[in-house]
């Protein structure tokens, strides 16, 4: 019987009963690799707009103080409406209707536009004063004027196509009335004996044009930095059909036209 029991040790493998050698027997607590796991989902917290941060709010544009405030490259509106638009509103549009018999308000002429035009001949020799007369006209309007090129060439002049020879100023709006506001009541009576604007200077169609001589009427110039005295042509854009009606409309915006002598 003893020799029976050692043949039947013989006979079994070594480490265990499976008939597996050690090697290949998996060991206990082995675990997957981690490449082959299955990552846990998280799921989806509900936006509720507790959790959000300064930079969510930064990123949508601030939240609702933004969506009532201008676009991007959109001007602010004014505080205030300019008074001369108030005058306009007011007293001027009701007389125009009696004195020209307008069935609609839609009729009455209006001021469209101010076109503020400076040239500038000595930037074909020292191109640094386009440059100030730049800086004076924005002074002085309140927005940034557009360089003007020469259409062509004139030798007698030695000028060429394309060389900057001035600068220019569209207003309208607000701008335009406030403008329009300090050019009547604060830099025309700052001029040397002035008695008044021509009343000969419309266009025929409605449309009014002033030359200014000095810039330095203007209270926003400060005299000691003026390199050179620069005038300046105004152009006041009416949508009036005819010269009566252009003039009487600026004569009722407080235009101080010359009065004629008998």
């Amino acid at each position: 019987m003893a020799d029976e029991k050692e043949k039947e040790k013989k006979a079994k493998p070594e480490g265990g009963g499976d008939g597996k050698p050690k090697g290949e027997q998996k060991p206990k607590g082995e675990s997957k690799p981690k490449g082959e796991s299955k990552p846990k989902e998280a799921k989806p917290k509900a936006d509720d707009g507790k959790g959000k941060g300064k930079g969510d709010s930064r990123r949508k544009g601030g939240g609702k103080d933004a969506a009532q405030g201008p676009a991007i490259g959109e001007a602010e509106p004014p505080a205030r409406i300019p008074r001369l638009r108030e005058h306009f509103e007011k007293n001027v549009l009701p007389e125009l209707m009696k004195r020209f018999s307008y069935s609609n308000p839609m009729q009455v002429p209006r001021l469209k536009k101010i076109v503020v035009n400076m040239g500038v001949g000595d930037a074909l020799v020292n191109i640094k004063m386009l440059d100030a007369a730049v800086a004076e006209m924005a002074t002085i309007t309140g927005q940034k004027p557009s360089i003007r090129k020469a259409k062509k060439s004139i030798a007698n002049f030695k000028l060429r196509e394309g060389q900057p020879i001035g600068c220019m100023v569209t207003l309208r709006g607000p701008r335009m009335y406030e403008f329009y506001d300090r050019l009547i009541n604060v830099a025309l009576p700052r001029i040397r004996d002035f008695r008044g604007v021509p009343q000969k200077s419309f266009d025929g169609q409605g449309n009014y044009t002033l030359g200014i001589t000095e810039q330095i009427i203007f209270p926003e110039i400060n005299y000691d930095k003026v390199e050179k005295i620069r005038g300046m042509d105004i152009t006041f854009v009416t949508s009036a059909e005819n010269d009566e009606e252009g003039q009487e409309l600026l004569r009722l915006m407080n235009m101080p036209f010359r009065q004629r002598q008998a």
